[in-house]
């Protein structure tokens, strides 16, 4: 059995240590991480308002987690592939009666009447409904309402206590600190600003060069729009699924954002005729819809790409769309986990945990809970500065990432488009890790930052190669998202590579001290795939966009696939696929990426060289040499 690392950081102990409060026996638990930027407090929240509390209890056996996933992920393991059931997951991590009693009690005492408390059925949360006046008694604390230049509002705390005897049950509540900073997703910031993509139905969208014989006409241009043909010829993706009624794949959306079926019909129309008239399953989620009243890019531009990319590269493979958070609240980029399996579920017939809608919601969406057992594979193309995470918060719901893993879930999330900053290029200030203008301390993305799940970096066609050259590191609009993680400890799986890393290329640092985490933390990205120039189709046109947000579906097709092949021979899906992904044994069916970087914060940021690197991972895929691999594990 390989080394297990601390699960955390030693940062952790900070979050346990009691602080007294001026109130009562009350201790402070959390703090809100970062102030939101652009949104503005307007007032407070009417006592009478009802709150939807959801108390996190502390987990038993949380030690285990990371020697549990490898023992079902490492590729020397012999347990490899023998995931476990939501039952005996639920049954590990549990929490003690002692803690469901403290904090049962706790609410009682405070005068909430017991037959108002439900526990899931994990008895991993409390759930009760209670009014900003009760909420605010119970937490020492005041409730505001925030409002976005764009009209969007949530409703929040600055930070809260509980009393002192309580606090080791509780790792966190909500609705409290932990807010949404972000009003919509930045995408249209990633689509080239060029006229509209002539429509086509066959040959290149823009005449090249075609001098040279040996490349097929649809590979011509690859450095100037990537298409699934190119994607094909750059990983030698020749492989038809052939398990689709066994096998599931499943794309996160967040309304608003949502695909329009004229869309997708434009670009299989262009692309894979035999897809017109296809559609993703949905499963919709806390009363989402596919909505399709805003029509922009930013409205349609996400879904559009994952959706287009996924189907086309593992057509006939129906595809499972997590459309996420109704059109009141919105989605937040965990709220899937709801739906994926009851076991999770904050309380029966409730949510779970993950960043879940907190503004009260006036049209009264359903709670979703356990409506899908979890696709073998799930893309998610959304992501938030780690720094706006409470630390509580990214635990927990990295902790869950884990368990869809031992479950045999691959968890994909892009790394972020900023290279070493975070949206919008913001960089962190180096003394208070605050998100201020002119910060210079690099700014990592969560989840891409969890250890428990792949975080995929983006590569390009450079300008004036083929796909027959190597890649480079995506230079173009965006620069790959990569670098150390602040809140989680590296992970056995990366830490030869990692170090090896850091010892040859940062050894001495070439930024000064606080630049970037050097305590020996998570790194990421894990992998890569291309993510310039992708020729979707959106609002009627065919348009090029940009960013991991395209590479991430890309290798999340390629697990479907592999996952489809093992299936055919009798065998499971991958599951975790990060043990496998550093392993020795498994380097030579990557394309290792050596040129390019990820600047960012007024910097280079880091390089792409030889080996893995916090740019592009360990490479990009060569499928058929991951496949036969794969194929090859028990």
């Amino acid at each position: 059995m390989h080394r297990i690392t601390p699960f955390l950081l030693v940062a952790f102990a900070s979050f346990t240590s009691a602080v007294p409060s001026p109130r009562s026996t009350h201790v402070l638990h959390e703090r809100r991480a970062m102030e939101p930027v652009e949104w503005a407090k307007i007032s407070r929240l009417e006592a009478d308002s009802i709150l939807p509390m959801r108390i996190g209890l502390a987990q038993q056996n949380l030690h285990l987690v990371e020697e549990m996933l490898t023992a079902v992920s490492h590729p020397e393991s012999p347990k490899y592939g023998q995931h476990y059931s939501a039952a005996e997951i639920v049954d590990t991590f549990k929490p003690s009666e002692e803690t469901v009693q403290a904090v049962t009690n706790w609410l009682v005492n405070a005068g909430i009447s017991r037959d108002r408390l439900q526990l899931s059925l994990n008895k991993g949360w409390i759930h009760v409904n209670a009014s900003t006046a009760e909420a605010e008694d119970l937490l020492k604390t005041e409730y505001h309402v925030y409002m976005h230049p764009s009209g969007a509002k949530q409703i929040g705390c600055h930070n809260y206590s509980v009393p002192a005897h309580v606090q080791r049950h509780v790792d966190l509540i909500k609705p409290t600190v932990h807010f949404n900073h972000q009003a919509g997703d930045d995408f249209a910031r990633r689509k080239l600003d060029t006229e509209p993509l002539t429509d086509i139905v066959s040959g290149p969208i823009v005449a090249g060069d075609a001098s040279d014989a040996s490349i097929p006409a649809n590979l011509v241009n690859c450095d100037k729009q990537i298409t699934l043909a190119c994607l094909r010829a750059l990983y030698k993706i020749d492989y038809t699924p052939v398990s689709t009624h066994v096998n599931t794949f499943g794309i996160v959306e967040l309304t608003p954002q949502a695909f329009l079926p004229g869309d997708l019909d434009l670009f299989f129309k262009n692309f894979v005729p035999s897809l017109i008239g296809v559609r993703p399953t949905p499963v919709l989620i806390d009363g989402a819809v596919v909505q399709n009243t805003s029509q922009s890019f930013n409205s349609n531009g996400e879904s559009s790409l994952d959706l287009e990319y996924g189907m086309g590269l593992t057509a006939p493979q129906p595809i499972i769309l997590l459309q996420t958070g109704d059109l009141v609240e919105g989605g937040r980029f965990d709220n899937w986990l709801d739906a994926v399996d009851g076991s999770f579920c904050t309380f029966e017939g409730g949510d779970v945990p993950g960043e879940d809608g907190i503004y009260p919601d006036s049209i009264g969406s359903p709670q979703s809970c356990g409506i899908i057992k979890p696709p073998n594979v799930i893309s998610t193309s959304y992501s938030q500065d780690e720094a706006t995470a409470t630390l509580a918060y990214a635990v927990r719901q990295c902790t869950e990432y884990a368990k869809l893993g031992m479950l045999g879930t691959t968890v994909i999330y892009s790394s972020g488009d900023n290279g070493v900053g975070g949206r919008n290029n913001v960089c962190l200030d180096v003394h208070d890790n605050e998100d201020p203008t002119n910060g210079t301390t690099f700014n990592p993305r969560f989840p891409a930052a969890c250890p428990f799940l792949t975080a995929v970096g983006a590569t390009q066609v450079n300008p004036g190669s083929t796909v027959d050259d190597p890649e480079g590191a995506c230079e173009q609009v965006i620069f790959s998202g990569g670098g150390f993680s602040n809140i989680f400890a590296m992970p056995s799986y990366q830490a030869l590579a990692v170090n090896d890393y850091v010892n040859a290329h940062l050894t001495p640092s070439p930024y000064p001290v606080g630049t970037y985490n050097t305590s020996g933390s998570r790194a990421f990205p894990d992998i890569a795939a291309n993510g310039a120039n992708y020729v979707i189709g959106v609002d009627g046109t065919l348009s090029l966009v940009f960013g991991t947000s395209a590479s991430a579906p890309v290798v999340a097709s390629v697990i479907t696939l592999i996952n489809d092949a093992r299936i055919a021979i009798g065998k499971g899906p991958v599951g975790f696929i990060n043990p496998v992904l550093y392993s020795p044994i498994f380097a030579p069916a990557f394309n290792d990426i050596v040129t390019g970087g990820n600047q960012g914060c007024g910097t280079p940021g880091f390089n792409a060289t030889p080996g893995w690197d916090p740019v592009t991972g360990v490479g990009t895929p060569n499928f058929p040499r991951l496949l036969d691999l794969f194929k090859s594990l028990p």
